[in-house]
């Protein structure tokens, strides 16, 4: 990484943390904010943040792989998930997947090296009377197929 990014996100935490206490409690309320900024929490964003809360990087980064609300990569301009919730998967949410990754020749967690898709599952987002659904940057597409995911994608491309 660049250094004058390294002090550009540097800068960018320390104006972010500045708003909290320090004090171990204000770690996931810190690292949404970095998550709502960056679309990510960057490596350097944790290591900043341990500095900051005086607690191990360790800790910093499992709390970051435990919740499924953050993420380690930045996600491509338009992020899809696919719920595969019971209700959705049932409905047929599996086939939408493949489809979606034979597309994009993508799998599950990547972006694509344009940077403009990037696929995730879930596994509900609550919509399950319009199952199966999937979400283009969490707008809901419900009762779902694998011909109406095509129309979404010739849109977005």
């Amino acid at each position: 990484m660049c250094e004058c990014i390294d002090k550009r996100i540097s800068a960018e935490m320390q104006e972010i943390m500045t708003k909290y206490t320090v004090e171990k409690d204000n770690l996931i309320p810190i690292l949404n904010e970095v998550q709502e900024k960056y679309g990510y929490i960057p490596k350097l964003a944790q290591m900043e943040i341990s500095k900051y809360l005086n607690i191990p990087m360790a800790e910093v980064y499992g709390v970051v792989t435990f919740y499924s609300r953050f993420t380690l990569e930045p996600k491509g301009k338009y992020n899809i998930s696919v719920c595969l919730g019971t209700a959705c998967f049932v409905k047929g949410s599996q086939k939408i997947l493949d489809r979606l990754k034979e597309r994009l020749q993508l799998e599950e967690g990547k972006t694509s090296s344009d940077g403009k898709f990037s696929i995730d599952t879930t596994r509900c987002v609550g919509a399950c009377g319009i199952a199966p659904v999937f979400t283009v940057n969490n707008e809901v597409y419900g009762k779902a197929t694998v011909k109406k995911l095509d129309e979404v994608l010739n849109e977005l491309e």
